[in-house]
C-alpha cells in the first residue's frame, strides 16, 4: 500500500519514507560502515560522511521533492532501522521517464531491501506519477546492482559506453528499463542480461 510521493510506502518487509532530520545519524553511520561496497561506486560516499552531510542531503531531497525534480526515500525496516536509500530522479517531463536508484548499507545487504524498494518505486512511478519509462543505470562491474535489476524484472537494453563517471573515470554502464504498458510482473529478462550475483545494490541516487 502506498500513500504517494509524500507519505509512507510499504515495500514488502520494508518501509520507504521521506527523510527527516532525526535520520541523520543513522544514515551517516550506514554510509561510513559501507565504504567497502558503496565507496567504489558512489562518489558522495566518503569515510568521514557526517550527520551534517546527511542533513544537507535531506534538505536537497525536500527542495527537489517540492519542485517535482526528484522523489528520494529512506529504506527502513518495519521496526524503524535505517536500511538504505532509494529514489526517482533525473526526470524528463517531456518524455515521461526518470532514473531509479538504490543503495543498501553493508550490514543489511542480501536481505531483499533493494529489490523490494525497486518494485515499490516502479508502482509509484507508473501508478501515481504517470511515467512511461523507468531506467536503472548500473556501472559495469557492479554485479550486485545488476542482480537486483534482474530480480525486479527490469529489461536489459544495452551496455552504454562512457555513460557514467566513476572515481573521475568515464565508465560503461548497463541500461535496464521498466515500461509502463508491459506489465513488469510478466517480464523475465534473465535470458538477455549480463550475469550477476545477489547482494548489495547501488545505482544512481546522489547525496552531495
Amino acid at each position: 500500500m502506498s500513500d504517494g510521493v509524500d507519505g509512507l510506502i510499504t515495500a514488502g518487509l520494508f518501509i520507504l519514507r521521506p527523510y527527516v532530520e532525526a535520520d541523520a545519524s543513522s544514515m551517516s553511520a550506514g554510509v561510513r560502515e559501507s565504504m567497502e561496497t558503496l565507496g567504489r561506486w558512489m562518489p558522495w560516499a566518503k569515510p568521514d560522511f557526517s550527520d551534517d552531510d546527511a542533513r544537507c542531503w535531506f534538505a536537497e531531497c525536500s527542495r527537489a521533492r517540492a519542485l517535482g525534480e526528484a522523489h528520494e526515500f529512506g529504506i527502513f525496516s518495519k521496526d524503524g532501522r535505517f536500511i538504505g536509500g532509494c529514489g526517482l530522479n533525473q526526470f524528463s517531463q517531456r518524455d515521461k521517464f526518470c532514473n531509479l536508484g538504490y543503495w543498501v548499507r553493508q550490514s543489511e545487504q542480501g536481505k531483499g531491501a533493494a529489490t523490494a524498494a525497486t518494485l515499490a518505486l516502479r508502482r509509484l512511478a507508473f501508478e501515481s506519477l504517470g511515467l512511461a519509462r523507468l531506467e536503472i543505470v548500473v556501472a559495469q562491474g557492479n554485479e550486485p546492482s545488476i542482480a537486483v535489476a534482474r530480480k525486479a524484472g527490469a529489461v536489459y537494453e544495452c551496455l552504454a559506453h562512457n555513460r557514467l563517471q566513476v572515481q573521475g573515470q568515464a565508465t560503461a554502464a548497463h541500461i535496464f528499463s521498466f515500461i509502463a504498458d508491459t506489465g513488469a510482473e510478466s517480464v523475465n529478462a534473465s535470458s538477455n542480461t549480463p550475469l550477476g550475483t545477489s547482494g548489495v545494490a547501488m545505482t544512481i541516487t546522489s547525496p552531495p
